[in-house]
């Protein structure tokens, strides 16, 4: 049997309204297209943790500078993304202090509001640390989840007294070294972040004690994955939620990366099995005994037009429009600029995902006992599920922190499926008491007495005008 390869299966970062693609291409056997649920994990491919280095020598083309963001979102007013978590009231119960979330993406620069920032490795850069964020998209992750408060600023993150560690894992403006001979001026870098990297610096996070990793990155290839990267990525995965009991939180992927989305709900079949339809698998997503993959709503709750469904999808979380921390400045951003001048804001199923990271790490902190997958069965059972129970768009609802810093969950979820339709036969309405209309009856039974008087007296004068001799004209 021949190998044959394809870069639809490449890591993708999702980045704010335009399509952000790491490609990395790998082989995989010829096999029959078959929608199922992840085969068995193998424990012996798990990777090495270190070094976090590239798997190659890499390059930055010159012709390819760092993006360019746009700052706005200071002041006192809470971004309506932040306010639909009522984090204010959150913050009684837990602030994430103590825990450390690993945010694996294209790094983090060092912000004033990211005090303690732990370098993690840099899987993209020769000889980089994680803290250059040349795609502006690992630090508007790591905003959302850690930002620090500061006095007459609305923004902050959701775990204001949680530590990050960056590793940076992938990069649209890198490169494999060499690739520039075979490029024109103006052709763009070809993009740089290896699966195996992914499933290294998952290992290292874990190792390094992180509570909570978040991935706002995918894999999408449309027929289900064989390759030994993948199957590294899959060790990597099992061995951080089970080993080292992390929680793993993961983007669903948005439709302008995953080319092949994912059919919904067929509404001829509401209760068919959505695993036996895939038409493109998302990893880590797709090893969702394991993680917890996070879909977007818009500012109405709704789902977000860009998220890939998938039988995997936990919760959802405002994913449209978001504000963060600026890689370019001390500040807050409201937008990037692409290399070709286009200004999109930030919108996602990765600025999702670490709203939820946020929520793990308050939990991890007031219940620090809790296990990893009891943590997650607590951020999906206390969401505001929709009205069939789970749908693949949003999984099991929006995630609400308070209740699942609070409420008492029960001990099993509904599986992942949409919840059948039943029939409900609605009680009769009683029947209304006889409308008293005694005052409608007194009236009127009155009026008639008046009037009948008024015509009698007015018959009874027609004897007296005789009597006296009066004629009509007299009157």
């Amino acid at each position: 049997m021949t190998s044959t390869g394809f870069r639809a299966a490449s890591l993708r970062a999702i980045a704010a309204g335009a399509a952000f693609a790491a490609l990395t291409s790998f082989s995989v056997e010829p096999a029959v297209a078959r929608a199922d649920r992840p085969p068995a994990i193998n424990p012996g491919l798990l990777p090495p943790g270190g070094p976090a280095a590239p798997p190659g020598k890499t390059e930055h083309p010159a012709n390819s500078p760092c993006i360019s963001t746009q700052a706005g979102g200071d002041g006192p007013t809470i971004p309506p993304t932040q306010r639909a978590l009522d984090l204010e009231h959150a913050w009684q119960f837990s602030r994430g202090a103590g825990q450390l979330v690993a945010v694996i993406d294209t790094g983090v620069s060092p912000h004033p509001r990211l005090p303690g920032l732990i370098p993690g490795g840099d899987y993209v850069a020769n000889a980089g640390d994680g803290t250059e964020d040349c795609d502006a998209h690992g630090t508007i992750v790591a905003g959302l989840i850690a930002a620090e408060q500061e006095p007459g600023q609305g923004f902050a993150g959701v775990a204001p007294e949680a530590r990050i560690m960056t590793i940076r894992q992938t990069s649209a403006l890198y490169q494999a070294e060499g690739a520039s001979r075979d490029k024109g001026p103006d052709d763009f870098p070809d993009g740089y972040g290896k699966i195996s990297a992914l499933a290294s610096a998952i290992r290292r996070a874990a190792d390094a004690g992180a509570r909570v990793i978040n991935i706002s990155l995918v894999a999408c290839p449309t027929r289900e994955p064989e390759s030994t990267e993948m199957g590294m990525l899959g060790a990597a995965v099992r061995y951080a939620a089970v080993d080292r009991d992390v929680v793993i939180v993961t983007s669903a992927g948005n439709t302008d990366t995953c080319k092949a989305s994912n059919p919904g709900i067929d509404p001829l079949h509401p209760n068919a099995d959505l695993w036996n339809h895939i038409t493109s698998y998302v990893a880590p997503a797709w090893w969702d005994e394991y993680v917890l993959s996070v879909g977007s709503i818009d500012a109405f709750g709704q789902p977000s037009k860009f998220t890939v469904p998938g039988p995997w999808v936990g919760v959802a979380a405002p994913g449209e429009e978001v504000i963060s921390l600026d890689p370019r400045g001390p500040g807050l951003t409201t937008a990037k600029f692409t290399n070709q001048g286009q200004l999109n804001r930030y919108s996602g199923t990765s600025f999702a995902a670490p709203y939820v990271s946020g929520v793990a790490a308050l939990l991890r902190s007031r219940f620090p006992d809790m296990p990893a997958n009891e943590i997650i069965k607590r951020i999906e059972a206390t969401a505001h599920a929709p009205g069939e129970g789970w749908n693949p768009y949003i999984g099991y609802g929006a995630v609400d922190p308070v209740a699942a810093l609070t409420a008492e969950v029960p001990k099993n979820l509904p599986p992942k499926q949409p919840g059948a339709a039943r029939d409900k036969q609605l009680p009769l309405p009683a029947r209304p008491p006889a409308p008293d209309n005694t005052a409608r009856d007194v009236a009127l039974i009155g009026t008639g007495i008046v009037g009948l008087l008024l015509v009698l007296g007015f018959l009874a004068s027609f004897p007296l005008r005789r009597k006296f001799g009066m004629k009509p004209d007299d009157i």
